[in-house]
């Protein structure tokens, strides 16, 4: 028997609603996107670089061993699911993540992990 099921069934009518209601106001897809944008393991390296220091396209690329063109895309698919900005200066494109909210939640992320492995 699993020790993390509950062994019968026990439902709390008062908590169940209310977290319904609440739930039923949420955009769980737009949401669901910025997690999706963080879930790799490289866009994950850029967007924490960039709750550092606002980079270039090459910056990026060399801060995470990668190309410009790859680089270019994780950039490009950051700022589509709305993680990240950029403003072009000149020839140079710099990226920067999009609000203080995206940057917290990098950094909650972060913290968490290092709960979790007792660091």
């Amino acid at each position: 028997m699993n020790k993390d099921v509950c062994e019968v069934t026990c439902i709390d009518e008062g908590k169940v609603k209310s977290v319904q209601n609440q739930l039923s106001g949420q955009n769980h897809m737009e949401v669901a996107k910025i997690f999706k944008a963080l879930s790799d393991d490289t866009r994950i390296k850029i967007a924490y670089a960039l709750s550092l220091e606002e980079l270039c396209v090459c910056d990026v690329a060399n801060i995470v061993g990668s190309t410009t063109a790859t680089a270019s895309h994780h950039l490009r698919l950051l700022k589509n699911l709305g993680v990240a900005k950029y403003r072009k200066e000149g020839k140079l494109v710099f990226y920067s993540l999009d609000d203080e909210h995206v940057k917290e939640l990098i950094k909650l992320a972060y913290e968490h992990q290092k709960e979790v492995v007792g660091v």
